[in-house]
C-alpha cells in the first residue's frame, strides 16, 4: 500500500471516529435535549476521539517512512555475500547506490550480474513487506486508540480541555521542528565548513583574490591547482545586488506611494494586481528574457557607443532582477504606507502642508519601519537568485566593479559545485558549505543592522 493511500484511510478513520465521538456524547446524556449536562459541546468529543484515531497512526507512519530507506539499505547490505559486503566504504558506497537504481527500475553504473540482481530483488520485497506492515500496524493502532478514547467518553469528561492540550502539543510540536530544522541546517553548514577549513586555510578563503576550485586529483595533474578566494564571488553578488536594487528600490516606492494616496480606488483595484504579478513569473523567464533580449541589447548600445562589452553581464542580471523584485517592495511599502493613521495626514493638512509635503514629512518618516523590512526582503531576494545570474550574468569569477562584465554569484557557485553525484571528501565540495555559512554569516548581519534602524526610527513614532 502506498504511503499516499494510507494517509487518505487514516484520514477517513478520523473522520468517522470524529462521527462517532460526537453521537456517542449525545447518547450519553439522552440526545440532543441533553446537550447542557455534557461538559463541553458534543464537537468536541468528536474531535477527541478523532485526534486520538489519527495522530498516533500517523506518527508511526511518519517515523516508518524517515527510517525506512536506512534499516532496508542495511538489511540489504547484511544480505550481502562477503567478498561484496568486505570492501571499501566508497565501493560499497557505489554498489549499494547500483542496487537502490536498479530496485527502483533506474540506470545502474556498472554491468547488472545475478548478485546485483538478487540483492535488488530482496530490496524490493523487504520494501513489499514494510508497507504491508505499516498498513496493519497503522490501522491496528488508529482502530485501537479510537476505541479507547470512544470507550471513555462521558457527561463529566472534559473534551475541550484535553482537545486543547493536544492541540497546544500539536503547536508546540510544530515550533519545535522548524527550530531544530534550523539548528540542524545550521550545525550542518558548521561541520562541514570546518573540515574544509582543515583543508584551505581560512585567511585564504576569506581574503583570496581568486575562485578556481578544481583540485588535482592525481599527483601528475596539471591545470588543477584549486584557488579558494571567496572575494570575487561576493564582489558579484553585491555588485549584481546593488543594481537590481537601484532599480527595484525607487521604482516599487513611488508605485507604493502613487497607488496609496494619488490614484483612484478602480485603478488601483486594477493597477496592484497587475504589479503583483510580477512576483509570480518563473525565475527562468526572467533568465531568458535577460539572455535573449537585454544582455543583447546592452552589448549592441556599448559597442554603438565604442564601449566593451561582455555578452553575459552583471548590469543585465542586476536590472532584470531588479524588475523582478519590485513587487517585494511596492507591496510591502504601501501596505505599510496604507497603515500610517489618517490623523497624521489630516493633522499635517491642517497646519497648511500640501500632499506632497505631507508624503515626504510624516507619512514616509511613519512608515519608515516597514519600508526598510520591505528593502530588507527584497535585498534578501536578490542575494539568493540563481537562476537569473546563470542565464545572464555568467559563470566567471571576475573580480571587478564594471557592471558591464561578466561576475559570478555565491549562490550560483554553491549550486555549480553541488550538481552531480559528488564526493564530501574534496575541498571542491567542501566549499559550498563554507561560502553558504559565510554567505549566512553576511545575511544574518544585514538582517541586525536593518533591525537597528526600524527600532530606532521607531521609537520616534510611537
Amino acid at each position: 500500500m502506498q504511503f499516499s493511500v494510507l494517509v487518505m484511510i487514516l484520514l477517513g478513520v478520523m473522520a468517522a471516529a470524529y462521527h462517532l465521538g460526537r453521537r456517542r456524547s449525545l447518547a450519553s446524556v439522552g440526545g440532543r435535549s441533553g446537550v447542557r449536562n455534557l461538559h463541553s459541546l458534543p464537537a468536541y468529543y468528536g474531535f477527541y476521539t478523532a485526534l486520538w484515531a489519527g495522530l498516533p497512526a500517523l506518527l508511526v507512519a511518519g517515523l516508518w517512512v524517515f527510517f525506512e530507506g536506512s534499516l532496508i539499505t542495511s538489511m540489504v547490505v547484511q544480505s550481502l555475500p562477503a567478498s561484496l559486503r568486505d570492501v571499501p566504504p566508497e565501493r560499497l558506497g557505489l554498489l549499494v547506490n547500483d542496487i537502490t537504481n536498479l530496485a527502483n527500475g533506474n540506470i545502474v553504473s556498472t554491468q547488472v550480474d545475478a548478485g546485483m540482481q538478487r540483492a535488488a530483488d530482496h530490496m524490493n520485497e523487504l520494501r513489499t513487506i514494510g508497507r504491508v506492515a505499516l498498513a496493519a500496524v497503522a490501522l491496528s493502532i488508529a482502530l485501537a486508540a479510537g476505541s479507547l478514547a470512544w470507550r471513555a467518553i462521558g457527561p463529566k469528561m472534559r473534551a475541550r480541555n484535553r482537545v486543547e492540550r493536544i492541540v497546544s502539543g500539536l503547536l508546540i510540536g510544530s515550533s519545535l521542528i522548524a527550530i531544530l530544522t534550523t539548528v540542524g541546517i545550521v550545525l550542518s553548514v558548521l561541520f562541514e565548513s570546518f573540515r574544509f577549513f582543515q583543508k584551505i586555510p581560512v585567511t585564504d578563503f576569506l581574503f583570496g583574490l581568486e575562485w578556481s576550485p578544481q583540485v588535482a586529483l592525481r599527483a601528475d595533474q596539471v591545470g588543477a591547482s584549486g584557488a579558494f578566494g571567496s572575494v570575487p564571488l561576493f564582489a558579484g553578488t553585491l555588485l549584481i545586488s546593488f543594481i537590481a536594487l537601484l532599480v527595484a528600490v525607487p521604482i516599487g516606492l513611488m508605485a507604493a506611494i502613487y497607488l496609496a494616496d494619488y490614484a483612484s480606488p478602480r485603478l488601483r483595484s486594477y493597477a496592484k494586481p497587475v504589479l503583483e504579478v510580477l512576483a509570480g513569473v518563473p525565475t527562468v523567464v526572467y533568465g531568458f528574457f535577460a539572455a535573449l533580449t537585454l544582455a543583447p541589447a546592452i552589448r549592441g548600445a556599448g559597442e554603438a557607443m565604442g564601449m566593451t562589452v561582455s555578452s553575459e553581464s552583471a548590469l543585465a542580471a542586476g536590472l532584470v532582477m531588479g524588475v523582478m523584485i519590485i513587487p517585494f517592495v511596492s507591496s510591502l511599502s504601501d501596505d505599510v504606507i496604507n497603515a500610517v493613521p489618517q490623523s497624521l495626514r489630516d493633522a499635517a493638512y491642517a497646519l497648511g502642508a500640501t500632499r506632497s509635503e505631507t508624503i515626504r514629512q510624516v507619512v514616509l518618516p511613519a512608515a519608515l519601519p516597514g519600508i526598510m523590512g520591505g528593502v530588507l526582503l527584497a535585498a534578501s531576494r536578490a542575494i539568493g537568485e540563481t537562476m537569473i545570474v546563470v542565464m545572464a550574468a555568467g559563470l566567471s569569477a571576475n573580480l571587478t566593479a564594471n557592471p558591464l562584465e561578466s561576475v559570478t554569484t555565491v549562490t550560483v557557485q554553491i549550486v555549480t559545485l553541488l550538481v552531480g553525484d559528488q564526493e564530501f571528501d574534496s575541498a571542491k565540495t567542501l566549499a559550498a558549505f563554507a561560502l553558504g555559512l559565510l554567505l549566512f554569516i553576511v545575511t544574518l548581519g544585514l538582517n541586525i543592522v536593518a533591525l537597528h534602524i526600524v527600532r530606532k526610527y521607531r521609537e520616534q513614532y510611537e
